[in-house]
Order: structure tokens, then sequence, then C-alpha cells
């Protein structure tokens, strides 16, 4: 099966590294984001994928706006590709694109479509609570993810998971699940499934702002936005921006989920639980330092314990080095 490969980032390089070693696949060519400019040195780097790609021997077409670069568009046509494949490119494809290949474009999407179209699936399901994600290939079309399905995989999040983490594990089922879907074309045993629009959510680009925590809101829900967006999360203490990048809800739903350690000193915690029901403390107060771990803070519906943090012009620091360097209090807010 002759392929063209088009993605971007560190989630895309499984895929394209499972395509090259498949047998019976040649992957005909890369086609990547241009090289970018990053850091403080400004040093032109290139993507993964590129890298991959490059360390392969595989030609790469690293257009700056594909729809129009008509010399990218004849070298694809060119190739007279079955399948191309697409896996976080980063730019919308054509008609024109559409139409070239035999078998048409195969996205493998980090959702289980139809809910969670868009540019951040994996960071929106954990935002809003989901204890299961997975992996969608389909059909594309001119639509935002909105083609018809192939095949799907499941994949648990676990209650301390990160979006970090969760796509680590999707990029490896976005392979497996890519080639099985290819496989299945080849052999005319996949049905396309159309979506159902009236299940249809989505996840938008993440903006500035979504990363600013409210303490008001309940505790699960604000760990479920560190972890979901980690490690940008922030809040401000002593007139400081602190980063929050890895929280624990304690409470009686969350004992069963928790590691050993933290499940030791349940007591502590229960008896900081019983403290704060009698103070009434308001919401972004410390009400208890958990020895070894770091401040419990107290939010809109039950206790949060920062476990790491990164405050301003600083590395990025446990929770018990925040309690011993910054010389916490109990009483002292966060906002």
């Amino acid at each position: 099966m002759r392929l063209v490969f088009f993605g971007t980032p560190h989630f895309a390089v499984p895929s394209l590294q499972r395509l090259l070693a498949e047998p019976g696949f040649e992957v005909a060519a890369v086609v990547t984001q241009p090289d970018r400019r990053r850091g403080r040195g400004s040093q032109v780097d290139a993507s993964p994928v590129k890298q991959i790609a490059v360390e392969a021997n595989c030609p790469v077409l690293q257009p700056t706006r594909i729809k129009k670069d008509e010399a990218t568009l004849t070298a694809l046509e060119a190739i007279q590709a079955d399948a191309f494949v697409v896996v976080a490119y980063g730019q919308l494809l054509s008609q024109r694109i559409l139409d070239m290949p035999r078998l048409g474009c195969i996205n493998g999407h980090g959702s289980l479509l139809p809910a969670y179209r868009g540019a951040a699936p994996i960071q929106w399901c954990i935002v809003n609570g989901d204890t299961v994600t997975g992996m969608t290939t389909m059909l594309m079309n001119l639509g935002m993810d909105t083609g018809d399905m192939l095949l799907k995989s499941t994949l648990p999040i676990g209650l301390l998971d990160t979006a970090g983490e969760v796509a680590t594990a999707l990029a490896q089922q976005c392979a497996g699940l890519l080639v099985e879907t290819l496989h299945g074309l080849v052999d005319g045993i996949l049905s396309p499934l159309p979506q159902d629009e009236a299940l249809a959510t989505y996840a938008p680009l993440i903006q500035k702002d979504d990363f600013e925590l409210d303490w008001s809101k309940a505790a699960i829900a604000i760990h479920n936005q560190v972890r979901g967006f980690y490690p940008n999360s922030v809040t401000t203490f002593r007139g400081q921006p602190l980063k929050v990048m890895s929280t624990v809800p304690l409470g009686e739903p969350y004992w069963a989920e928790l590691p050993s350690d933290l499940v030791a000193m349940r007591e502590a915690v229960d008896a900081i639980v019983a403290e704060t029901v009698l103070s009434s403390s308001p919401p972004g107060t410390l009400v208890g330092l958990l020895k070894g771990q770091g401040p419990l803070v107290q939010t809109g519906d039950g206790l949060l314990l920062l476990r790491q943090v990164k405050p301003s012009g600083k590395q990025a620091q446990s929770g018990s080095d925040f309690v011993n360097g910054s010389r916490l209090q109990v009483g002292e807010s966060l906002v």
C-alpha cells in the first residue's frame, strides 16, 4: 500500500513509525508543518514527525499553506497514493487533496467521535471529568472531524492521569488502529458509519483564560482542570503567579483511587476536614499542611492537595518543598 503521512507533533510519531515498519506499506512522502523558531534562542527546530522522516530517508514536504501550494499539490498527485494518513497535522485539507488517494484520507482522532470534535479533545475530556476516552479512525471530509467513522478503540482515564499521560497512551493506540483500518479498507471488510450529529460535542482551542483557577469551584472540578491543562493552570499566591501542576482531591469518593502514601494519611486528612467544617474557611484558604505531601486548600466543595507547584521565577517543586521553602502558614489564601 502506497501512503503519504500527514502529521506534526509527538502525538503523531508512533503512527508514522508503525507505518514505516509495517510490511506491505510504503510511506512515499511525509507532509508536516514548516520548521519553527522555538525557545529563548529562537532556534529553528524541525517537527518531531519531520525528524523521524529524515531518519528514515523519507521525502518531506513542508508547505506553509498546503491548500495554496501548487508545488506540493502537484507532488502529492504524482505520488498516486492509495491513502493519505493524517494524525494531528495542523492544517485543513482541500477537496482537491481529499480526492487524490484511491482509498481516501484516513484520520486518527483522539476521541470517541462524535464527541470532542476539534483541536483539543484529550484536554477537554479530562477537564470535563470523563473516565473513558479513545481513538477513532475516519474518512475525512471538508468538515471539522465530521467524516464517516471506521474503527474505534477505548482507553480508561484514571483519577490522577494528566492530559500528557493520556495522549501518550492514545498515540500508541492510534498507531495500531490505523494499521488495522488500512488493512480493513484494502480487504473491503470495513463499513464507514456516519456520525450522529445529535451527539456531537466540541473541543475548542485552549485559551489563556482557561488556565485560571477558581477556588469557588468543587475540588474535583479544579483537579480535572489542573490535569487536563497540565502544566499550565495558574493561581495567585502572595501577589505572584503560582502554577499548580499536580493536585489530588481528598475525601470519601476518592480514597480507592489514590496511592498508598496518601491513603496512609487518611486520619490526618479527616482531622483537617473536621476542623474546616467548624471554621468555615473561604475557598482558596490553606487549611492544613499535610506532612511530606503539601498544603491542603479549601475549595467550594472539598479539599484539594497541592502536590506539585511552580512559583514565579522558580523551578517546579513538590508540595512538601513548597511548604518548607515558602514557610507556608495555615490561613493564607490563593486567589
